[in-house]
């Protein structure tokens, strides 16, 4: 643990300066675990004349000798910020917090979750998903869409696995080169081409990369390299032979499923697309309800009078407790980071993100086939921002999921009651599904100036519910 705070505390200080949007991300989650890490060591009750990454192995650890929650939480928050930052002493430290966390506790799901996407980065994609299959045995519900991760890594490897062999057999003087270090032979491979040796460039470019297999190269270079050889390979051939266009899209399959994992077909399912106007049409004179995650809902015991709006909103981790939450779900409202409730049955399912590729990469690999009559498109896709034409200059904050709907719903104003349940902007803590209460409530968004757009436009309050009609 001490060697890991002290890495951290070094690797803070080299953040001072950056610009880059993702270390100052880091740099914050490296301040608030160091400050968490010196309040710790103040209140310690024998200190140490170490300062704040020295001190006792009592101090070190919760109760039972096990890591505390608190600062469990901040070293996987930094973990998060920093594998996503892709640099290589980022990638390393995440190595080091993930080597900690598993060593103090050996069950951690967020941990396993973590290592596997460390080990991704680091180019050891075998290695990542025996660390995502120990997260996948010790939770229940998949709500980041690992089992997906594991399958397509799996299918990656077989699709590369085949595409080696199929060059090893079709170059059958590779296996020459195989056995020597790869850097070597791919530079000989490289000046053969040069000098217009096609025989022994291919020869030499093969073997360079089976001996990247056989030495366990990282998955990025080995990727790289399959890539400027088929490039070469196609570029002198006017038609490709029947080897190559195998070989081209066992290459293929290798990306694709490293991207995304395997995708059902078809995978809509005969969903209909809503654009603005088509959603409009489709909610036009009913009443509506949307229902917070939060505390108050838990215990609200208004379970029969939601159910009797015409349509009842959810929001991404939307839990169920008849008595209380009611129990239709007409319209799921989510973000596109997360896999909760994708597989409930609604009839619409409207998936917000600030990102067009985010966008199209969940909706495409995240909808269930046949838990939705409708999806929005793209037009409907952050509709604060894309709508509104809400610059970060009038409101900074990132919308939250519920403050986009909300927003959407009395833009189009098409309905004569819309009410919102539970709506105390979490202040009285979040009511999710069981897996998803560790998420934390994140200072992203602007709660409190959500909640000032709201009351500005209230009709009524009455308890926990707010009338906006």
């Amino acid at each position: 643990m001490d060697e890991c705070l002290r890495a951290c505390s070094v690797h803070s200080g080299k953040l001072v300066g950056s610009l880059d949007p993702r270390r100052l991300a880091l740099a914050e989650a490296l301040r608030q675990l160091l400050a968490l890490w010196a309040t710790q060591e103040t209140a310690a009750p024998a200190p140490t004349a170490a300062g704040l990454l020295r001190r006792t192995k009592a101090a070190a650890t919760g109760s039972g000798g096990t890591l505390g929650n608190d600062v469990l939480d901040a070293l996987l928050n930094v973990g998060n910020k920093a594998v996503v930052c892709a640099y290589d002493d980022e990638l390393q430290l995440t190595l080091l917090i993930t080597d900690t966390i598993l060593h103090q506790r050996r069950n951690s799901r967020a941990g396993w979750r973590l290592r596997g996407r460390i080990l991704e980065a680091l180019g050891r994609p075998e290695a990542a998903a025996e660390a995502y299959e120990r997260y996948l045995d010790l939770t229940k519900e998949d709500g980041f869409g690992v089992r997906a991760r594991v399958d397509g890594i799996h299918a990656a490897t077989r699709a590369r696995t085949e595409l080696l062999t199929l060059l090893g057999r079709t170059v059958p003087e590779s296996a020459r080169f195989s056995d020597r270090p790869a850097t070597d032979v791919w530079a000989e491979g490289l000046a053969a081409h040069a000098v217009g040796d096609q025989s022994g460039a291919e020869a030499r470019l093969v073997g360079a990369l089976l001996a990247m297999d056989r030495q366990g190269t990282p998955e990025q270079e080995v990727q790289e390299a399959l890539a400027h050889y088929l490039d070469l390979a196609t570029s002198r051939q006017a038609r490709p032979t029947a080897e190559l266009t195998r070989a081209l899209a066992l290459y293929a399959d290798t990306r694709r499923n490293h991207m995304r994992g395997p995708v059902p077909d078809p995978l809509f399912d005969g969903v209909q697309w809503l654009s603005l106007g088509e959603f409009r049409n489709r909610i036009a004179g009913k009443s509506i309800c949307l229902i917070a995650n939060s505390g108050t809902v838990a215990e609200s015991s208004l379970g029969s009078e939601i159910d009797g709006y015409d349509l009842v909103v959810r929001f991404n981790s939307y839990r169920i407790d008849p008595a209380h939450t009611g129990r239709k779900t007409d319209i799921h409202v989510t973000i596109h980071k997360h896999n909760y409730n994708w597989d409930q049955r609604v009839d619409t399912r409207l998936v917000f993100s600030g990102s067009s590729p985010d966008w199209k990469y969940s909706v495409r690999n995240k909808l269930v086939p046949g838990a939705q009559t409708c999806v929005n498109d793209e037009s409907l896709r952050w509709p604060v921002r894309n709508i509104g034409g809400w610059t970060t200059e009038r409101f900074e904050a990132i919308p939250t999921s519920g403050f986009n709907m909300l927003w959407l719903l009395d833009f189009l104003d098409v309905s004569p009651t819309l009410d919102l349940i539970g709506f105390d902007f979490y202040e009285s803590g979040a009511y999710r599904l069981p897996e998803a209460m560790k998420l934390a409530i994140t200072n992203v968004h602007a709660y409190g100036s959500e909640k000032a757009w709201v009351m500005e436009r209230a009709q009524s309050v009455s308890g926990m519910r707010i009338s906006l009609r």
